[in-house]
């Protein structure tokens, strides 16, 4: 059965469609929306989401869980069809690495494809005589990724340089492409990419709606994109 968890008697246009997969933290992302004053709809019905002015996939767990709750669904479809439209599709943290090609997270799980690139796992590590701790919990800075791409025109136009976002992860974006590498990130000194973009599809491996005003920022900036501002 769908579900609408937006306010009853509302007057405001539903712009973003977030998607309700069975996985992902749902209500704080609705919420950051709201804090915005953009109306957000949580929803697995597929027909509101092919509608939709603009989509976010969010995402915490297991990749080709993920992924098969989506196919099974008709959600990767309609993601799919919708990207090919040229709506603004934006992926959280396991959203976003849905949007890629592949992961090796417990086997080898085909994503979405709306960005080429691998899914990999942040490798254990030593570093001055101790393990680095995986999965990834802490605030870091985020850069233009390595080509010095500028950040005009992107979700992260409003965004300093050097900002923290808060991240969860123990696996990484890999796109094929550098152009598509929009901003990067390190962890105890290894460079990962924090966010990816293809056209009107944006990938962020942080999450915006735990990383205070300037994530709002990063939602308000999404917001108008659906909006076609």
């Amino acid at each position: 059965m769908p579900v609408d968890l937006c306010s009853v008697g509302s007057t405001m246009t539903d712009i973003i469609a977030i998607v309700d997969y069975g996985l992902g933290n749902l209500f704080s992302v609705r919420q950051a929306f709201e804090k915005t004053g953009i109306e957000a709809t949580i929803t697995s019905d597929v027909s509101r989401i092919a509608g939709a002015s603009g989509i976010l996939l969010p995402g915490v767990g297991a990749f080709g869980h993920a992924m098969t709750a989506l196919r099974q669904t008709g959600l990767a479809d309609a993601i799919i069809s919708a990207a090919g439209r040229g709506v603004p599709v934006l992926g959280i943290c396991l959203g976003a690495q849905l949007l890629l090609s592949k992961s090796y997270e417990f086997g080898v799980h085909e994503g979405l494809g709306l960005i080429p690139g691998e899914v990999r796992p942040l490798a254990p590590r030593e570093l001055h005589g101790r393990t680095i701790k995986i999965p990834h919990v802490s605030w870091e800075p985020i850069g233009p990724s390595g080509d010095g791409r500028e950040w005009d025109s992107t979700i992260l136009e409003k965004v300093d340089p050097g900002s923290y976002m808060y991240f969860v992860h123990s696996f990484v974006m890999v796109p094929e492409s550098t152009g598509h590498e929009l901003a990067s990130s390190a962890y105890e000194g290894e460079i990962f990419t924090a966010a990816v973009q293809s056209e009107n599809v944006t990938g962020l491996q942080f999450h915006p709606e735990k990383s205070g005003s300037v994530g709002l920022a990063v939602y308000r900036a999404f917001g108008r994109l659906a909006n076609g501002n």
